[in-house]
């Protein structure tokens, strides 16, 4: 059973940055793909970011290119998503997702079907 665990949240000021960071528990793997999510409340699960094992970063959302970069330490099952730049429209809560099979990244929410609790961003003046 894989359990994911996001941190390092918070609120920060327009142009501001923050980093948050997905840690997989997985039992064994040979390979796998995370992936950041984010979600405000009445809105669908936008995708951000995804990264396998052995490709590293497959996919950015338009909306976040060039602001944001997501990093990977395979040897410890770690997500990282760095935030620069960030936007008040960047405000949501961000989910880290997993899937056992590495080359199924997407940016589609139905895609997967583990996640982790989530982690709140707030960006304001």
């Amino acid at each position: 059973q894989v359990n994911l665990v996001e941190t390092w949240g918070g609120s920060a000021q327009p142009g501001g940055n923050l980093t948050l960071s997905c840690t997989a528990s997985v039992p064994s793997s040979e390979g796998s793909c995370m992936a950041w999510f984010r979600q405000v409340i009445g809105e669908e699960r936008e995708g951000v970011a995804t990264s396998n094992t052995w490709e590293g970063v497959k996919f950015v959302a338009d909306s976040v290119k060039g602001r944001f970069t997501v990093s990977r330490n395979n040897a410890k099952n770690i997500l990282f998503l760095e935030m620069n730049d960030l936007k008040p429209e960047d405000s949501a809560m961000y989910f880290c997702a997993y899937d056992h099979d590495w080359r199924r990244c997407s940016l589609l929410a139905e895609r997967y079907n583990i996640w982790g609790q989530g982690t709140l961003v707030t960006v304001s003046s």
